[in-house]
């Protein structure tokens, strides 16, 4: 099935054919609850998101800043599952988005490559976010992704060498993911002066949708990141609006701020 065409790679298109950067939104399964989740995953699938990324909670978040660690250990002490995620991902692909699982590597490894592989293809999941699976050992993953059509999504990051970006973006499918910065998630003062020029390195190597995460976190920045990238990921800002709020103030807290960035990836006519 490896010849599927990429839900995620055609939502990205739809975008730029819009005149538009594609806005992808993350949040972590389970927080506040599932169903908590759930909804506001819908909320920013209806509010404009063009591709979701779900994240699963894990003990040791390496790479996660103050604001969606407190989440994820949130979610963890509540007793999210890996069951839980892929229901996530099911009622999130029912609204009409793609949808990516956001994943260290430990939980896919203990759950059995293949059999992830296969669950999250039948939960209608479009495949995986693996920030720290490097390519020299995923070689399990892009078999089993080929085997159900999943997206494999790598990143590169400001030190990525040319080689390095080369052979990354060899093996990744729907998009790349450009760390606009080295160090953690969380929302930054201004977006990284870096994440231009690693946005132009990559597109030396691959013809795939390069989009930028890390330090999003405002209508401005998405603007700016929007005049050089293919798509915008924010995460943090989402994910604060939820730990601000509760209940029906927390879902328009999430439309609100959907809506918002949606807008403002839209780039003006030439």
């Amino acid at each position: 099935m490896s010849d599927v065409t990429s839900a995620v790679t055609t939502s990205f298109g739809k975008a730029a054919a819009d005149g538009r950067a594609a806005l992808v939104g993350y949040l972590p399964a389970g927080f506040p609850s599932v169903e908590g989740a759930i909804e506001a995953a819908r909320v920013m699938a209806a509010a404009g998101a063009d591709v979701i990324e779900i994240g699963l909670p894990y003990s040791d978040p390496l790479m996660d800043g103050p604001v969606i660690a407190e989440a994820v250990q949130r979610a963890l002490a509540a007793g999210t599952r890996v069951a839980d995620v892929l229901r996530t991902v099911e009622a999130v692909a029912a609204a009409g988005v793609p949808v990516l699982v956001m994943t260290y590597w430990n939980p896919v490894d203990r759950y059995g490559v293949p059999a992830f592989a296969r669950d999250l293809a039948a939960a209608g999941g479009s495949g995986l976010i693996t920030p720290d699976l490097t390519i020299e050992e995923s070689g399990a993953w892009l078999d089993a992704a080929a085997e159900h059509g999943l997206d494999r999504v790598f990143l590169v990051a400001p030190s990525s060498t040319g080689e390095r970006i080369a052979q990354v973006t060899s093996v990744c499918r729907g998009f790349v993911y450009a760390a606009s910065l080295m160090g953690i998630t969380g929302t930054r003062d201004a977006v990284s002066s870096d994440a231009p020029g690693l946005v132009a390195r990559t597109r030396e190597h691959t013809d795939l949708p390069v989009a930028v995460g890390l330090g999003v976190s405002n209508a401005a920045q998405a603007a700016q990141v929007a005049t050089f990238a293919d798509g915008v990921i924010v995460g943090s800002a989402f994910v604060r609006r939820l730990l601000e709020a509760t209940g029906s103030a927390a879902t328009a807290a999430i439309a609100d701020l959907t809506a918002e960035l949606a807008t403002s990836v839209r780039r003006p006519a030439p």
